[in-house]
């Protein structure tokens, strides 16, 4: 089965908290701290595998989470680090944040590899907290917490030659004769449900043909495999048009013409901007009328297609030739344009602010505020001027005087309630 589309959560493994403890020894009547940090949470890192052809793997497990740390320990003995948690995807895969849709990776090349979410920190255990006046820290830090995102992978296959075309002209069959893939191929329509590539040598060179599914009228706006099929050639550098001159099934291949380019035109105007060589196939149905008809198509568009009838492999050394000279004159498809300052919302450390209640009551909020009222014991005295100490490098202490805080005034700092003292 084939998916080339798909939404998923990913959440790097949080960071271990550090640990209080002290030496505890023998004839050693008042050891030192000795409480190990945390270890660090695991990264999920995306790695591109040309060996992967679809996102299938993705169809049934949707959560990925990376490994956590590990808390410390005492004798000074840090947790471990969480492993990284790697997930392969196919060789073409875009990454989008679900919620902005900014392109956060794109992936090129095989092996090409992306940190897309960095694990917590690990907390700093108590003997990290020790100084000159506080010996005996009882507090340690808690590791960072993580939070879970949902990312959207689109897989957009990346060949140099895209062959397009209206269900059943013959797509497939002839990229079977030009390389060595092996599509489904049938008499009906949208047999061909997923992008089918092949490489194809030519004399000392080589370049990517993939045969994507047939188009339709309405495709741009989602109908048959619209988008499904139109996601697949926005990476190729060169558009070969394939077009069924003999007219069975009593189509005008004019008109399928013209109503692939429109559909190409509605949906990017990269694409209706790419070099097009177009294909008359199946010419061995018409025989001798099948000079006239080439000409009658030229005539209506201004465009002379190659005859080609591939089931028979004719005109195919001609095409080649066209697709190489062509391909030499155009540059190589560029990434999609990746947001590089784009973060995923991230817990806020650092910022806080004061409100004054009805009752005159001050009550300090923030993310700064819940990250250090989560790592202090307010009975223990050590911990207790950690916390004054902190609010005071951080300016809070200056700032609720700049607020109108005096002596005996009632602040909340969160689960936390005390006087002012000035």
């Amino acid at each position: 089965m084939f998916l080339d589309k798909v939404t998923i959560s990913v959440k790097a493994g949080n960071g271990g908290d550090g640990v209080v403890s002290f030496h505890r020894e023998k004839f050693v009547q008042a050891g030192g701290p000795d409480g190990g940090d945390g270890g660090n949470g695991g990264n999920i890192v995306f790695l591109a595998d040309r060996g992967l052809n679809t996102l299938i793997d993705f169809k049934f497990k949707k959560h990925f989470r990376a490994e956590d740390g590990s808390a410390g320990a005492g004798k000074n003995c840090s947790g471990k680090s969480g492993q990284d948690l790697v997930i392969k995807v196919p060789v073409g895969t875009v990454i989008k944040d679900a919620e902005t849709g900014s392109v956060v990776a794109d992936f090129v090349k095989d092996g090409q590899t992306k940190v897309l979410l960095r694990g917590g920190r690990g907390g700093k255990g108590n003997a990290r907290f020790a100084t000159p006046t506080r010996r005996t820290p009882s507090f340690s830090q808690r590791g960072n917490k993580t939070e879970e995102h949902k990312i959207i992978l689109e897989l957009k296959t990346i060949a140099d030659v895209g062959l397009v075309g209206f269900p059943n002209v013959g797509k497939s069959t002839l990229l079977s004769v030009l390389t060595s893939a092996k599509p489904k191929i049938a008499n009906y329509h949208f047999t061909t449900l997923s992008p089918n590539l092949g490489v194809v040598k030519y004399y000392d060179n080589s370049f990517v043909i993939a045969d994507i599914p047939g188009l339709i009228e309405g495709a741009a706006e989602g109908a048959g495999l619209g988008h499904d099929f139109l996601r697949h050639i926005e990476r190729v550098r060169l558009i070969v048009h394939v077009v069924d001159i003999s007219g069975v099934e009593d189509r005008d291949p004019v008109s399928d013409f013209e109503k692939i380019n429109a559909e190409l035109d509605s949906y990017s105007i990269k694409l209706a901007g790419l070099k097009q060589i177009v294909v008359a196939n199946k010419c061995d149905l018409l025989g001798d009328l099948a000079a006239e008809a080439v000409d009658d198509f030229e005539k209506r568009t201004g465009i002379r297609p190659l005859k080609m009838s591939a089931i028979m492999q004719d005109g195919i050394k001609v095409l080649l030739d066209e697709i190489w000279n062509t391909l030499k004159d155009i540059p190589e498809s560029e990434p999609f344009e990746v947001d590089e300052d784009f973060q995923f919302e991230i817990v806020d450390n650092q910022s806080y602010e004061i409100d004054r209640m009805d009752d005159g009551t001050f009550v300090v909020s923030g993310g700064f505020i819940d990250m250090l009222s989560k790592n202090v014991v307010i009975s223990d005295v050590d911990s207790n001027r950690y916390f004054q100490k902190k609010l005071i490098e951080r300016g809070i202490i200056d700032d609720l005087r700049r607020r109108g805080a005096k002596e005996g005034d009632t602040v909340e700092i969160g689960d936390i309630e005390f006087e002012f003292v000035d």
